[in-house]
């Protein structure tokens, strides 16, 4: 296939990044509605088994696809291209063989570890997806490899979009029917398949146009051995998507260890499942979270893998603190803002103010998620893939040591607090290794400054709040609720861009890297 132009290529990654970022918003609001219709125990059987899909769609969609389409762009021969994704797929299929077969004869064994037998039929119904995950993975992988993102980006759309479309219609048929939660639950996870299905059909479209057949070199006597590649898609595939699987990994020891605990706690069954429901309540706000606060920042990673390759240090160190800088400064807004509004934001998207407490400390995460993962883009541009495999490996195994015993003494908040310290300390692991090469984002007191900013604004929007109840006490409570939300975000965000020029929280340049924003400084000074 012809090289493309670098025009061309920009244009394909600005479309598979809009693409990415619409699918997560998608994969986020979703949960919303859904959750209106099931309840929380609902959302709880949904919520239990969605890491395991969360954990498969990752590997099918970003981390082995970007590893594999690294190898097929250094590939310059045709046939040895195709005898390399050949056999990339023999590897593939065989592990997700023995995955499909693993969650179809184990289900019962993993739903006892979760604490609810009930379970069995949901993790049955979600293990169909991987077997459709090499060929994913594949084509997806060869097409990005070959400049042309197309194919990944309509893929990624038509699979959230027919995923996302069956559950809301399963949880709306479910509701109306007055099916019970497993039943509803085994019907929405089935979406994963069919979703991969559509997303199958999708690439095959395209691989049938460019007419590759790379089964066809199966037999092909040359190439890499299957233990080379192996240990390749282990290691560095594997780094690349457990990495973008963080906080679904969290997710996952949540759902082995919270239910449990609930029970160990105190609660009855059926109101350990209620409590599960409301504390996955805060996975989509932290999702939305994310989404916010590494768009921004996630533009401007480019600029320093090109100034590293030319040589100029100095300027890397300069952009990476920037990056740094203004990556924290939109995550701590967003969080803190999330935190100052929690009664009215849980009102408006849930219908009460259940959890309120809880989830205003899982959303502290969106903070520290968001360092790591500017951290990680970093220290992979450095090629420092050890450290940071080290770092999140300790911040698992802190999820795994003390979950469930902070949920037996404190409840479910022992959950929240357990993983924003798991985050925090993987956080501040990396951070020691960005040192070691020179980067100190954090001068001039600039967490001083970050945390009085933070504090100061949650006090204006709260006593705003109060102050705004007065006017809108009259209306039904969703309707007052997103009243107050929207006073509550214009005054926030003001507050916030204020202090933080008042505090000279950020310099000039740093500023005048966000959107219009010599017009809008103009205004606050």
């Amino acid at each position: 296939m012809q090289r493309k132009t670098m025009k061309t290529v920009m244009q394909g990654a600005l479309l598979l990044s809009v693409a990415s970022l619409i699918a997560k918003i998608l994969s986020a609001v979703y949960r919303v509605p859904f959750q209106n219709m099931v309840g929380n125990t609902g959302f709880y059987v949904y919520q239990q088994i969605y890491p395991i899909y969360g954990i498969g769609m990752t590997f099918a969609l970003s981390g082995l696809p970007m590893f594999i389409s690294k190898l097929v762009a250094e590939t310059e021969d045709e046939t040895a291209k195709y005898t390399l994704l050949a056999r990339i797929f023999v590897i593939m299929a065989g592990a997700s063989l023995l995955l499909f077969a693993g969650l179809q004869f184990f289900a019962s064994q993993i739903a006892a570890g979760m604490g609810d037998p009930g379970l069995t039929p949901i993790i049955r119904a979600v293990s169909w997806m991987f077997l459709f995950s090499p060929f994913l993975a594949v084509s997806r992988g060869y097409f990005q490899g070959e400049y042309d993102m197309r194919p990944t980006a309509t893929s990624q759309l038509a699979e959230q979009t027919i995923r996302v479309t069956v559950i809301l219609v399963v949880a709306y048929w479910a509701m109306h029917h007055h099916w019970n939660v497993y039943r509803m639950g085994s019907w929405a996870m089935s979406s994963a398949a069919i979703a991969a299905v559509a997303a199958s059909a999708v690439m095959l479209y395209y691989v049938f146009r460019d007419r590759i057949n790379f089964l066809g070199h199966l037999s092909e006597p040359n190439g890499p051995s299957y233990r080379q590649l192996a240990k390749r898609l282990l290691i560095e595939g594997g780094t690349i998507s457990l990495f973008a699987s963080m906080m679904v990994l969290l997710q996952l020891v949540d759902s082995f260890t919270v239910m449990r605990g609930l029970m160990l706690h105190g609660y009855l069954p059926i109101w350990a499942k209620a409590v599960k429901g409301v504390y996955d309540r805060g996975q989509p706000l932290v999702q939305l979270g994310l989404v916010v606060a590494t768009s921004f920042s996630s533009s401007l990673l480019p600029s320093l893998t090109q100034a590293l390759n030319q040589g100029r240090r100095q300027q890397f160190i300069r952009q990476a603190n920037t990056v740094i800088r203004m990556s924290l400064t939109i995550a701590t807004a967003a969080a803190i803002g999330l935190v100052a509004l929690m009664p009215e934001v849980n009102q408006l998207l849930f219908g009460n103010q259940q959890g309120n407490g809880m989830l205003s400390v899982y959303v502290l995460s969106i903070i520290f998620a968001t360092l790591i993962m500017i951290y990680n883009s970093i220290l992979q541009s450095l090629n420092q893939f050890t450290v940071t495999i080290a770092g999140l490996g300790l911040g698992l195994l802190i999820k795994l040591l003390f979950n469930e015993h902070a949920v037996v003494s404190f409840g479910a908040v022992g959950a929240s607090w357990v993983t924003v310290l798991s985050l925090l300390v993987m956080a501040a692991f990396l951070m020691a290794q960005l040192r070691k090469q020179h980067l100190t984002a954090f001068t001039n007191g600039f967490l001083l400054k970050m945390t009085s900013v933070s504090f100061l604004m949650l006090v204006g929007v709260r006593i705003t709040m109060l102050v705004a109840s007065w006017f809108t006490g009259g209306l039904s409570p969703r309707v007052m609720a997103l009243a107050n939300a929207i006073i509550g975000i214009a005054v926030g965000a003001v507050m916030f861009i204020y202090l933080a020029l008042k505090f000279n929280l950020l310099a000039l340049r740093e500023w005048l890297v966000l959107p219009k924003a010599d017009h809008w400084l103009r205004w606050f000074k």
